[in-house]
C-alpha cells in the first residue's frame, strides 16, 4: 500500500471497518488490493421532522464499492420492497456508489422507530448498515372536560373545570375560550402518559348565564383546532329593586306607585303592604331582562285618608324556591289644611308714628303640614318678613318693618296656606302720621352771578299733619313766604313757600336749606340748594404771604385762589420778569402752584401772583424765604496764648435763619474736659473764652453752629498754650552709673516738656560742655511737647567722667535745669511708693515704683509675715523687673505686714519707703473673688478710670529696661496737642527727630518716654513712676536717625466677669482689673490710670494735651 499519506480515503474507511470487524490488518490490506466496499449513509430531504401523512424520499447510498454493493432497506425491521437502485462512479477509477431510494408515508407509528439501510458487497463476509430514528408529528385526539357534568350554577360561586387532550406530537397545546374571548391559555403536559391538561378556575357572575365555554387543542402540525363546548345557566337574584312614585299626596287623592326589580333567573313575586295591612289592587308584569333573565314590576293604586299619614308603604320582593327576599319601604305623608290664623297688632284708629318700628304677629294652627304664613300689603306680597317659627300650638310669623308714609291706612294681610293648598286669612288696617315725604327747592334763574337777586321757591311733599316750612343759610335764618297747604298722596297735606337773595361771592357753593317740620313729630325733612355764584378770582384767607425753604431742596409756592368758573389762568412775576420754565429749568408750575427746584438763597424775594378768569382777574404778593444751613469758620487760627491767660476763640456762622443757642462748643482731645470755658454769641458769632488757661487745655476745639437745619456747620480751631520748658527731675533722672574703665558708654538723659520748641545745653562740673569733643555725641528727639536730650558719654573714665553733669532747657518762654551724676555702678536703691492695688480672701496685690539699678539689671523681692508667724516669707517677684505683682495662698481675714526691696549683682537695697511696712487684711471666705478696692467704695472714681487690658503683653512689657542706665515712665500724650506743639516747633506728628552732634556708632537702644495719665502718690511728687506691664516700648535706632514711637497701646477694658466689682480696684490713683494670669508664683494684672487736673498733678502730668 504504502505509507500512509498514499491511502485514500476508501483505503482509510476499509481499514476502520476491519478493526471494527475484529480482522487483522494485513488482511484487510489484502483485500483492499483485490476488492473494496466503503459503510453506507443514508440522505435525507430535510432534516425537520416528518408530518404525518406526508410522503418523502430517503436514498441510501455505499460510496466506492468494488464491485457496486447491494442495498436494503427496512423501516421498524420490515423489508422495504419498493426500492429503486442505480450506481454512478466513486471517487476513483473502477470504485462505484450504489444509490437506493425509496418513499415513505409517514405514519404516527413510526415516530421513534429506526430505518435502516443495509450494504452488502462479494467482498466482504458481513454486510455493512447504518440507520435513522424516525421523528413524525401527528395532531392530539379530541378535548375532553371535566368537572362541568351539571351545567347549571349558582351565581356567586366559583367554578373548576378541566379540559383534557391525549396523544399527539408534540402534545396538544390548550385554550380556553368564553363566548368568543380566550381566557386561559396555560396548560400542562404529562409526556409519560401522553396528554396535555388546562384547569379553569373562575368566579360564576349573572352574565355568564348561556355563556358557552369552549376547550380547544391544537399542535404544530393539526389542520384546524379541535374543541369541546360547554353551555352554562347561572341561577341569579335581582341586583335592584326599585320602588317609584309619589309618597305624598292630599287627602281624597289616589295615588299610583311601582315596584320592579332588576332581572333575575327564576324571576321573582312581588306584594305591597301599607302599614301591618297587604294591598291587592296591583297589576304584575313579567319581561326579558339582562343575562338572560327575567324582570318582575308590580304597579300599585291607593286612594289617601288622613288616617294614612307616617304609615311606612312597603314593596316586597320574594323567591320562594330560592328563599331570595328583598323589600323597600318609604313612610305616606298625606297632606290636609290648617284651622284657624289670628294677628297680633295694635287696635284700629291708634295712630303710629312714621319712623318708627312696628311689630306684627301672624299665628296659624293646624294643618298637615303645618301653614306657610305670606304677609301682604294693600294685596302685595312683602318680602320683609322674619322666618316662620313653629311651636307646639302651630306656626307664627313677624313682620317687623319701620313705618313709612305709605303705611297711612295701608291693609296688612296675612295668608296662612299649605300643600293642600286651602288658604286663610286675617287682616288689620293702620294710621300713620308722618313727616313731608319730599322737600324741592326750585330756582327761577340759570346763572348766578355776584350783585344778584336769585328767586326760590320750596315744595314740601305730602306729610301728616301739615308741616311748618322755613328757610336757612348755613347757620343764618332767612325769611319766605308760606302757600296754603293741599291734599296730597298718602292721605297727607302738602304746601310750598318762596324765597328772595341778594348774591355775593362768598355765597359760592354755600348751599340754601329749606326744611318742613311737624310740630306734632317734632321732626322735619330738608333739602338744599348749591349757590354757584360767579365771580372773578379772589385769594383765599389762607394764601400764604410768606413761605420759607430749606436751601437746595424744593420750594412749593402755592396759589390758593378762589373763582367761577375756575378756568383760571395765573402768571408769576419775580423781579419784574415773568417766570416761565424756559427761563430756568428749575421751575415747574403745577396748576399754577410754582415750584423751584434746588432753591438756592439767590431766589428769595417777593414774588407777585396775578389770576385771571372770564369775569375778571386780581393779583397779591408772596415772599420766599430761604434758609440754609450754617457754614462757619475760625475768625483766626491758630489761637496762641501764654500759660495763665485768657483764650477767646471766635466761630463765624453765615446761616438763615440765626438762632439763639446755635453755637455749641467740643474739645477734641482725648479726654474729657469738665469745664470746657465760657461760651457766649452775639448774632452769627459764637466765643469761647477760656480763663488762666492751662497747659492741658491746648489742642484742637470744634466750633458747630446748628439752626435747626442739616447739616450742622463745623469747624475745628487750634489753641497753642505758650510755656517754659520743664525738667524731669525724679530720682531715676538724677543718676546714671557706668563702670569707669573705659570699655562702655553711658547715656545721660534729660528730658523737657516746653512749648514753642525746647533747646538744650550741657555743663560739666558748672562749665560749659564742648559737645565738639569726639568723646562726647548729643541727640534730641521730639515727641509731642516732650523734647528729650540723650548725651553719650563715650569710653566713660572713671577719673574723668565721674562728675556732675548739668542739662539746661530753655525757649522764648524761660529755662529750667537739672544736675546728673555719673557714678559708678552700685547695688541699687530701694523702691518707693508701695502701695495695694487689689485684696481678696486669698491673695493681695501690690506695686512700687523702683528706685536707681545702680547700673545694673535689679530683680524685686516682697516680704511679708502675719500674726503669729515664726519669721517672714520671701518671694521673689517674676518678671524679675515687674513692679506689680500677686501674693496668693494666703488666708481669708488675716492680716499681713509686707515690704519690697531692690537686688542686683552688687547687692541689695533697703526695703521699700525706709523700710515702711504696709498692713493689708484680707477679705472674708464669703466674698466675691473679685477683689477690693477704693473704686468698689466709690463707684464714680471707677467710672472716671480708663483700663488698659494686660492679656496679651509680654514678659519685656511687664517690666522695666534691663539693659538701659536710666528709668523712664511711658505716659500719654493727647493727639490733639501733640499735633499743636509739633505744628508749633516745625516737626511732623507722631515722629520722633534725634539731633546728631560728634560721631555715630553701632546701634543703641533707647527708650522713648512718653506720658500715661497716672497719678503720684503724695509722699513723691517728683519722684520717677515705675512704669506698668503696658508702659514700656523698646526701639533699636540704628545710626541715631528717625525714631518713630510706638503708641499704638490697646486700652480696652479687661475681660468681663459676673461681679461688676471685678471690672476695676482703685488704690492711691491706680486702678486695677481683675484681669489675672498666673505665672510662676505669682499673677500679673493691668494698671489703669486716673487723671487729676492742673495743679494736682505731678510733673509727668501737666502740661498734657487731652
Amino acid at each position: 500500500m504504502g505509507k500512509r499519506k498514499d491511502l485514500s480515503e476508501f483505503d482509510k474507511g476499509q481499514i476502520v471497518m476491519a478493526r471494527r470487524l475484529g480482522q487483522s490488518i494485513s488482511k484487510t490490506a489484502a483485500l483492499v488490493g483485490c476488492s473494496q466496499s466503503a459503510v453506507p449513509y443514508i440522505q435525507l430531504e430535510s432534516d425537520e421532522p416528518w408530518v404525518e401523512g406526508d410522503e418523502y424520499t430517503v436514498t441510501c447510498i455505499a460510496p466506492d464499492a468494488k464491485p457496486p454493493a447491494e442495498i436494503t432497506m427496512f423501516r421498524d425491521g420490515e423489508e422495504l420492497t419498493e426500492t429503486d437502485s442505480f450506481t454512478m462512479s466513486g471517487s476513483q477509477d473502477k470504485l462505484s456508489n450504489t444509490h437506493a431510494e425509496v418513499i415513505i408515508r409517514a405514519r404516527s407509528s413510526d415516530d421513534a422507530r429506526r430505518l435502516t439501510c443495509r450494504a452488502k458487497n462479494p467482498a466482504s463476509p458481513r454486510a455493512l448498515e447504518t440507520g435513522m430514528t424516525m421523528r413524525v408529528y401527528f395532531p392530539p385526539q379530541a378535548p375532553v372536560i371535566i368537572g362541568l357534568e351539571n351545567e347549571e350554577v349558582k351565581a356567586g360561586s366559583f367554578l373548576r373545570v378541566v379540559c383534557m387532550s391525549y396523544g399527539g406530537n408534540p402534545l396538544a397545546t390548550l385554550h380556553w375560550i368564553k363566548n368568543g374571548e380566550v381566557l386561559s391559555t396555560s396548560w400542562e403536559v404529562d409526556v409519560v402518559s401522553h396528554r396535555s391538561s388546562s384547569v379553569l378556575k373562575m368566579e360564576v357572575k349573572p352574565e355568564d348565564n348561556h355563556a358557552v365555554l369552549q376547550c380547544e387543542s391544537v399542535n404544530q402540525v393539526s389542520r384546524s383546532p379541535m374543541s369541546l363546548t360547554r353551555t352554562l345557566t347561572v341561577m341569579f337574584e335581582p341586583a335592584e329593586v326599585t320602588l317609584l312614585g309619589s309618597f305624598e299626596a292630599v287627602e281624597g287623592q289616589e295615588i299610583n306607585l311601582s315596584c320592579y326589580t332588576s332581572s333575575s333567573n327564576p324571576p321573582v313575586h312581588i306584594r305591597w303592604w301599607l302599614g301591618f295591612k297587604e294591598l291587592n289592587r296591583t297589576n304584575v308584569t313579567i319581561s326579558e331582562g339582562d343575562n338572560g333573565g327575567m324582570m318582575t314590576m308590580s304597579n300599585l293604586t291607593y286612594k289617601v285618608s288622613r288616617e294614612d299619614n307616617g304609615l311606612p308603604l312597603t314593596c316586597e320582593a320574594f323567591n320562594k324556591g330560592t328563599r331570595f327576599s328583598s323589600v323597600r319601604s318609604e313612610d305616606l305623608i298625606v297632606y290636609y289644611p290648617p284651622q284657624k290664623v289670628w294677628l297680633d297688632a295694635p287696635p284700629p284708629n291708634v295712630f303710629l308714628h312714621a319712623g318708627k318700628t312696628l311689630r306684627l304677629v301672624c299665628f296659624s294652627s293646624g294643618g298637615n303640614p303645618t301653614g306657610q304664613l305670606v304677609w301682604l300689603k294693600n294685596n302685595k306680597v312683602v318680602p320683609t318678613a322674619s322666618k316662620q317659627v313653629s311651636s307646639e300650638r302651630g306656626v307664627s310669623r313677624d313682620l317687623l318693618f319701620t313705618l313709612q308714609p305709605s303705611d297711612n291706612l295701608a291693609t296688612y294681610r296675612c295668608d296662612s296656606s299649605n300643600t293642600a293648598k286651602k288658604v286663610i286669612s286675617a287682616q288689620t288696617k293702620l294710621r300713620v302720621l308722618f313727616p313731608a315725604v319730599s322737600v324741592k327747592i326750585v330756582a327761577k334763574q340759570k346763572e348766578l352771578r355776584k350783585g344778584q337777586t336769585l328767586d326760590l321757591d320750596c315744595l314740601a311733599g305730602s306729610s301728616n299733619p301739615t308741616a311748618n316750612i322755613s328757610w336757612s343759610l348755613g347757620p343764618m335764618m332767612l325769611k319766605g313766604v308760606n302757600q296754603a297747604p293741599k291734599k296730597a298722596e298718602f292721605g297727607g297735606m302738602s304746601r310750598t313757600s318762596k324765597l328772595s337773595l341778594t348774591l355775593d361771592s362768598h355765597h359760592w357753593k354755600k348751599r340754601i336749606t329749606c326744611q318742613a317740620f311737624s310740630n306734632v313729630l317734632s321732626e322735619g325733612v330738608n333739602n338744599f340748594y348749591s349757590l354757584n355764584v360767579l365771580f372773578p378770582p379772589e385769594f383765599s384767607d389762607d394764601q400764604p404771604d410768606e413761605v420759607q425753604v430749606i436751601e437746595d431742596e424744593t420750594a412749593t409756592l402755592p396759589v390758593k385762589v378762589l373763582a367761577n368758573p375756575d378756568e383760571i389762568t395765573c402768571e408769576w412775576i419775580f423781579q419784574g420778569e415773568k417766570l416761565v420754565k424756559e427761563r430756568d429749568p428749575r421751575y415747574h408750575f403745577d396748576d399754577w402752584t410754582l415750584e423751584i427746584v434746588n432753591v438756592s438763597r439767590r431766589d428769595g424775594g417777593d414774588y407777585i401772583i396775578e389770576c385771571s378768569n372770564a369775569e375778571g382777574k386780581n393779583r397779591t404778593k408772596l415772599k420766599l424765604d430761604v434758609q440754609y444751613s450754617p457754614t462757619v469758620h475760625m475768625k483766626s487760627d491758630p489761637v496762641s496764648v501764654n500759660l495763665g491767660d485768657t483764650a477767646d476763640l471766635l466761630c463765624v456762622a453765615d446761616a438763615n435763619p440765626i438762632t439763639s443757642s446755635m453755637f455749641s462748643w467740643k474739645w477734641m482731645g482725648e479726654e474729657e474736659v469738665d469745664d470746657l470755658g465760657e461760651q457766649s454769641e452775639d448774632e452769627g458769632t459764637g466765643l469761647l473764652t477760656i480763663y488762666e488757661v492751662t497747659r492741658d487745655r491746648a489742642g484742637f476745639y470744634q466750633c458747630t453752629a446748628d439752626n435747626g437745619i442739616a447739616p450742622p456747620g463745623s469747624v475745628e480751631g487750634q489753641l497753642i498754650v505758650r510755656f517754659a520748658p520743664e525738667l524731669q527731675k525724679g530720682p531715676q533722672w538724677k543718676k546714671v552709673a557706668s563702670r569707669g574703665d573705659g570699655s562702655n558708654d553711658a547715656n545721660v538723659v534729660c528730658q523737657a516738656q516746653g512749648v514753642p520748641r525746647v533747646h538744650f545745653t550741657w555743663a560739666k562740673n558748672g562749665f560749659p560742655l564742648d559737645l565738639g569733643n569726639p568723646r562726647y555725641e548729643e541727640k534730641t528727639v521730639l515727641t509731642g511737647t516732650v523734647h528729650t536730650s540723650v548725651l553719650t558719654v563715650i569710653n566713660v573714665s572713671a577719673a574723668l567722667d565721674y562728675a556732675i553733669f548739668t542739662c539746661t532747657a530753655h525757649n522764648s518762654m524761660g529755662e529750667d535745669s537739672l544736675d546728673i551724676q555719673l557714678l559708678s555702678t552700685n547695688h541699687p536703691d530701694p523702691p518707693s511708693d508701695l502701695k495695694l492695688l487689689r485684696v481678696n480672701h486669698n491673695s493681695v496685690t501690690l506695686e512700687w515704683m523702683p528706685g536707681f539699678d545702680g547700673g545694673l539689671t535689679q530683680n524685686f523681692r516682697v516680704r511679708y509675715q502675719w500674726a503669729g508667724s515664726v519669721s517672714f516669707m520671701y518671694v521673689d517677684v517674676f518678671p524679675p523687673t515687674a513692679t506689680v505683682y500677686t501674693v496668693t495662698g494666703l488666708n481669708p481675714s488675716t492680716a499681713y505686714n509686707f515690704s519690697v526691696n531692690a537686688l542686683n549683682t552688687m547687692g541689695e537695697s533697703s526695703y521699700a519707703d525706709n523700710n515702711k511696712i504696709l498692713t493689708v487684711t484680707t477679705a472674708d471666705a464669703e466674698e466675691a473673688d473679685d477683689g477690693v478696692s477704693p473704686a468698689d467704695k466709690d463707684p464714680a472714681l471707677a467710672e472716671d478710670t480708663r483700663s488698659i487690658s494686660q492679656e496679651t503683653k509680654s514678659e519685656e512689657q511687664r517690666s522695666t529696661s534691663s539693659s538701659s542706665t536710666r528709668y523712664a515712665s511711658r505716659e500719654l500724650i493727647n493727639a490733639s496737642a501733640q499735633r499743636t506743639l509739633l505744628i508749633d516747633s516745625s516737626s511732623e506728628p507722631d515722629s520722633n527727630v534725634y539731633e546728631s552732634y560728634g560721631r555715630q556708632e553701632s546701634p543703641h537702644y533707647y527708650y522713648s518716654p512718653a506720658l500715661y495719665t497716672h497719678l503720684e502718690g503724695p509722699e513723691d511728687h517728683d519722684g520717677r513712676h515705675g512704669t506698668s506691664p503696658l508702659a514700656h516700648d523698646y526701639e533699636e535706632v540704628t545710626g541715631w536717625g528717625t525714631y518713630q514711637d510706638l503708641q499704638g497701646y490697646s486700652l480696652l477694658p479687661p475681660a468681663a466677669h459676673s461681679d461688676p466689682r471685678a471690672l476695676s480696684t482703685y488704690h492711691e490713683g491706680r486702678v486695677y482689673g481683675k484681669a489675672d494670669v498666673d505665672v510662676a508664683a505669682g499673677v500679673y494684672d493691668s494698671m489703669l490710670y486716673r487723671r487729676r487736673r492742673d495743679t494736682d498733678l505731678p510733673f509727668e502730668l501737666r502740661g498734657e494735651l487731652v
